[in-house]
């Protein structure tokens, strides 16, 4: 599964890691994260992270 950066902050999201804290458990995929998700450092939608 792929990495992708927030292009504000730099977040990574790792799929192996998920993110506990916003409920998206490991193992999630990106394009499975609900699209009202944001970034947990920085609060900016989905359509600011790119592909690493």
């Amino acid at each position: 599964m792929n990495k992708y950066r927030c292009i504000v902050c730099d977040y990574i999201y790792d799929p192996a890691i998920g993110d506990p804290d916003s409920g998206i458990e490991p193992g999630t995929s990106f394009e499975d994260i609900p699209e009202d998700w944001v970034c947990p450092l920085c609060g900016v939608d989905k359509s600011s992270f790119e592909k690493i």
